[in-house]
């Protein structure tokens, strides 16, 4: 059975640092998240409004 491949680079992943193969390849993700690159884009919600809640 083959060993699941790093998000980052597709080596085969190292189990000491899973998903990833290596300190680097987790390193790079973490500062993905921290940059936001991995945000979901969102629309905006219309504000509630005094005159929309009386309605």
């Amino acid at each position: 059975m083959s060993r699941p491949k790093c998000p980052i680079c597709g080596k085969p992943t190292d189990p000491a640092i899973r998903p990833f193969c290596s300190k680097r390849c987790a390193d790079v993700d973490l500062q993905r998240w921290f940059s936001g690159g991995y945000a979901l884009p969102a629309a905006e919600e219309d504000e509630v409004g005094e005159d929309d809640e009386e309605r």
